[in-house]
């Protein structure tokens, strides 16, 4: 059901600093800041050859990531995405096998203009996973 790991996503505090440890110390290619305020995040892209690297920094009050950034001071792993080719048929079939959807189990539109899900992480041996529709 799963294809290509889309992206590996780091929580952080501090955007322009962990940009920095990216671009001026690995030699990254970035993408600009893409402020997302349906999701509650602004996300900077690692350009890789064969995935990215999402970070992403709290954006405004209520951030979904706010917890987790103050537990996490240095940034940490916050998801993995995989992509699917069909997001609902995705959904359903892991439905039916007792995974959790989080939020309202409808797909939103995420930060490349794609249908996204979240799984819960308690399903997913501690992890939080993103479906992406490609």
């Amino acid at each position: 059901m799963i294809g290509r790991l889309n992206h590996v996503a780091i929580a952080v505090r501090d955007l322009e600093a962990a940009c920095a440890v990216y671009r001026d110390t690995l030699g990254a290619k970035l993408s600009e800041p893409l402020p997302q305020p349906e999701h509650g995040v602004t996300v900077v892209f690692v350009e890789l050859p064969n995935s990215k690297i999402e970070l992403m920094a709290p954006l405004g009050q209520g951030s979904p990531i706010e917890g987790f950034v103050e537990r996490n001071p240095g940034g940490g792993i916050h998801h993995v995405c995989y992509e699917v080719d069909d997001i609902l048929a995705a959904r359903d079939r892991l439905k039916g096998q007792g995974a959790r959807v989080l939020g309202t189990g409808e797909p939103r539109i995420g930060a490349h203009g794609k249908p996204v899900l979240f799984l819960h992480p308690k399903d997913f041996l501690g992890t939080l996973v993103e479906l992406e529709q490609v």
